[in-house]
């Protein structure tokens, strides 16, 4: 029995082994492919019709991000040929166990076939027995030739057992080493890969610094759009906040006005004395209602968890604050929020519950506002509006159509909390 108990302890181990093995190859496939996802979307982004500056900048940006997401996927596949070597090499010490596990069985099942040879005839066995010098050693003489039985029985069929578990342990080897040469052979091609989009980008960058004159015009161009926007955005915001005060004051006159019919009529001359002014809260902050305070509370616990502002394959081709162009000399950007590139026909939708607080116009284009509480999503550099002032909407529901430009949909969001400008990359789930 204890042997029994023993061979079923190490049958389950063996079989649990085998069963996390399997999962951690998809594991590692199912990661790696999400990275695959996002380099093939990126590449559909990546094409330029234009020679011009504007169209070169694009397509800078886009082949810088998308040779950053390589990269990574190319760190993503050593990182999983590190888990698979670590994987083999698990499985050949297993391996190994194993099979000394299965030499000692066969010799202990030897030596008992050599004992039972040479006490094969009943009459032997009955001798044994009988030879005895009392009943209870008889007695334990009889089950000592039973249990011997039994326990022949069972190292032969813990032998067998051995033998079918060494086989899937070297099944399993033999698809971990497989995987990792399918692996390496990848990592290689990404390679490949890698280093023709380097060299794209050195075409770009040289295209760009013979071209400084019109770069530095192209800069300074967007840049003026930008503050024009910036300023037409921040005017429509300080609006939304004053409408915001006055809907709070309205809130709290009736919520004092309850209050005095709860307490009654009767106070004297002195306690009507006026109370002392309270000081104004500056134009620049909130003064939120109930429904204000709760979704600006809802917005702030998904802070990094909300959804991208376009719908289908997306790339960030402009981020957040100042930073200068990678390759390019005395060449910085200044964004407000973020620039989004998606594919022909993307929409831009609502990243959270909320009301639209305005919908405006811009160099032919449409821009929209989208309150969340005391926070404000911006949506620019629209074709068109789906929704109007003063519509409800919900996570995900469809603001407009954006507007493409020789084939490239770029939306441009910005984020803000009354009148501070914030990074939307952390808080949107990418």
């Amino acid at each position: 029995m204890k042997h029994f108990l023993i061979l079923l302890v190490t049958v389950c181990i063996s079989l649990t082994s085998f069963a996390q093995s399997t999962p951690k190859i998809k594991d590692l496939e199912n990661k790696r492919g999400e990275l695959q996802k996002q380099i093939a979307q990126s590449e559909t982004l990546l094409r330029s019709t234009k020679k011009d500056v504007g169209s070169q900048l694009s397509s800078l940006a886009l082949l810088t991000n998308q040779i950053a997401e390589r990269r990574k996927y190319i760190n993503a596949i050593e990182a999983d040929v590190r888990v698979l070597e670590n994987e083999i090499a698990s499985l050949q010490r297993q391996l190994r166990k194993l099979e000394k596990d299965l030499q000692d069985r066969k010799k202990k099942y030897e030596s008992s076939v050599q004992y039972m040879y040479k006490n094969k005839s009943i009459e032997e066995k009955l001798m044994f027995i009988f030879s005895a010098k009392s009943l209870s050693q008889t007695y334990r003489r009889m089950r000592y030739v039973q249990e011997y039985a039994t326990y022949q029985r069972i190292q032969g069929e813990e032998i067998k057992k051995k033998q079918e578990q060494i086989r899937v342990k070297q099944k399993e080897l033999e698809q971990t080493r497989k995987a990792k040469t399918v692996l390496l052979k990848e990592g290689e091609q990404e390679k490949i890969k890698l280093e023709n989009q380097e060299k794209e980008k050195k075409t770009i960058l040289s295209s760009l610094q013979k071209k400084q004159k019109g770069l530095q015009n192209e800069i300074r161009q967007k840049r003026k759009q930008a503050d024009k926007l910036n300023a037409q955005i921040d005017r429509l915001i300080e609006a939304e906040i004053a409408k915001a005060k006055k809907r709070a004051e309205e809130e709290a006159r009736r919520e004092a006005a309850k209050k005095k019919e709860s307490t009654g009529k009767g106070t004297s001359s002195t306690e009507k004395s006026s109370p002392t002014p309270k000081k104004s809260e500056p134009m620049e902050r909130y003064s939120m209602d109930k429904a204000d305070r709760q979704l600006s509370g809802n917005f702030e616990k998904n802070r990094g968890l909300l959804p991208m502002p376009i719908t289908g394959p997306h790339l960030i081709v402009s981020h957040y604050g100042q930073y200068a162009v990678e390759g390019l000399k005395n060449v910085k950007l200044d964004n407000k929020g973020i620039d989004i590139q998606g594919k022909p026909g993307a929409m831009a939708r609502a990243i959270f519950d909320g009301e639209v607080s305005a919908v405006f116009q811009y160099n032919g284009l449409v821009g929209v506002l989208v309150r969340h509480g005391n926070y404000i999503s911006v949506y620019c550099n629209l074709s068109s509006a789906s929704v109007s002032k003063g519509d409800k909407v919900k996570t995900k529901d469809i603001i407009g159509k954006i507007y493409s430009d020789a084939g490239r949909p770029v939306l441009h969001f910005q984020l803000r909390k009354e009148t501070a400008k914030l990074n939307p990359e952390i808080w949107l789930d990418k």
